[in-house]
């Protein structure tokens, strides 16, 4: 994560929280460069992030202001963040139920998407994701088992990317599409969905330095409970 998320994330977190209020100034530039011992360039990114999300606006001479905004129900995420939901939602409350948890041989779609042979194991995930105790996603995850060893139902009901950061595992990208599709049977299930409400469905792979694919996934969103940004910041 570079500097300038990590000061987004927490300006973010003071907005959510209330610490500041919708239609108030935040702090300006100054400060929280003298609070995050960052350049003004740094903040001057985390500010356009949270624009970009819908959190604040920015007036020439007059500040930053926190804006009133009923788009905070879904939660923003930027489409190219591909660490997680504990880390994207960090702040809130997290927690898993799994629906499926097993390791099989991969199928041939599996094969050509995590790039393995036949003969490679994999795990294949489905997990419930609450935010604040609300359903929130179904994420339904294919990953080698020989990148990520030991992989336990209870590692899988709290965070899998927690576990693989204390692998040391790094990676190097990931390659994300994100379409909205008609809500399946799981979707209404355990979504709460209506038959006729659409849902975003975000597919995944995600790459380690290697260029070996250590995940491939699609997670199913309901269309009110999430929303994806881009951040085009010139670096």
């Amino acid at each position: 994560m570079t500097k300038y998320e990590k000061v987004a994330g927490i300006i973010r977190k003071r907005i959510l929280s209330g610490e500041y209020p919708e239609n108030t100034l935040i702090p300006n530039q100054t400060d929280f460069v003298e609070e995050f011992n960052v350049s003004r360039m740094t903040v001057n990114k985390a500010i356009n992030m949270l624009m970009m999300e819908g959190l604040v606006y920015s007036q020439r001479g007059v500040g930053t202001y926190v804006l009133r905004n009923s788009s905070f129900k879904r939660s923003p995420t930027l489409a190219n963040d591909y660490t997680g939901l504990t880390k994207g939602l960090k702040g809130r409350k997290i927690r898993s139920k799994v629906l499926l948890f097993n390791v099989d041989f991969p199928s041939e779609e599996i094969q050509e998407q995590l790039k393995i042979s036949s003969h490679i194991p994999v795990y294949e995930i489905i997990r419930l994701r609450f935010v604040d105790d609300e359903p929130f996603v179904i994420e339904h995850t294919f990953m080698p088992t020989d990148l990520v060893p030991n992989l336990t139902t209870e590692i899988i009901e709290q965070s899998i990317y927690t576990y693989l950061d204390e692998l040391g595992i790094e990676f190097a990208g990931a390659h994300r599409s994100i379409q909205a599709d008609k809500p399946s049977e799981l979707d209404q299930k355990y979504l709460d969905c209506a038959a006729d409400d659409p849902v975003l469905e975000v597919e995944q792979v995600v790459y380690l330095k290697n260029s070996r694919p250590i995940e491939y996934s699609k997670s199913r969103n309901r269309y009110d409970k999430k929303r994806y940004t881009v951040l085009d910041v010139i670096q």
